[in-house]
């Protein structure tokens, strides 16, 4: 065997109760009306592989208890806090208040390439953004954010699915902090 694949045992991942008592990233993650249960699951799934604090679940967003959610998530619903609120604006303005940069990932005229964009501080609270499969995020919400992100792409196609636009914007805020050593390596595992 030239490179053996790792046992679940042998990746030494938190608990869901250590998920919850581990100290926060100063990450959320804000659902704007996605309408796919899956979706919402991959959400979960994605944002505990990379210590989101909180995802927001705004508007129609499924909720836990689901079993589409939790064929997607595997669990994850249950160690990533969450909540409902029916309003994506007032959860916006609730985070502002709360000291976040709020962040809609979204194709805008002033959108930032996320490649040309380092997190100020590694430190700093980001709420992201992500917006329904169809119309992406509500124009109103884009203008009560502090900017927009977009995600480059170089095919025909003019957006990727919301679940793996979580994905990819997660893994360049993760990465950012890691490259700051702000993650304790304890938290994460590095091949070498």
């Amino acid at each position: 065997m030239r490179d053996r694949k790792l046992l679940n045992i042998e990746l030494g991942r938190l608990s869901s109760e250590e998920y919850r008592e581990a100290p926060g990233t100063g990450l959320v993650v804000v659902l704007d009306n996605i309408r796919s249960a899956h979706n919402v699951g991959s959400a979960f799934r994605s944002s505990d592989s990379f210590k989101v604090d909180k995802v927001w679940l705004c508007g129609i967003c499924a909720t836990p208890p689901s079993a589409e959610i939790r064929k997607s998530a595997l669990g994850a619903e249950e160690s990533v806090p969450w909540e409902y609120a029916k309003d994506t604006l007032e959860v916006v303005s609730r985070l502002h208040e709360d000291g976040f940069t709020v962040i809609s990932v979204e194709q805008t005229v002033e959108s930032v390439s996320l490649e040309k964009f380092t997190p100020g501080s590694v430190t700093g609270k980001y709420a992201l953004v992500f917006g329904n499969e169809v119309d992406g995020v509500s124009q109103e919400v884009v203008d009560a954010s502090d900017m927009s992100l977009e995600i480059p792409q170089f095919g025909t196609k003019h957006s990727l699915n919301v679940s793996v636009a979580i994905g990819v914007v997660l893994w360049h805020f993760t990465n950012s902090r890691l490259t700051s050593q702000a993650i304790p390596e304890s938290h994460h595992r590095v091949n070498g």
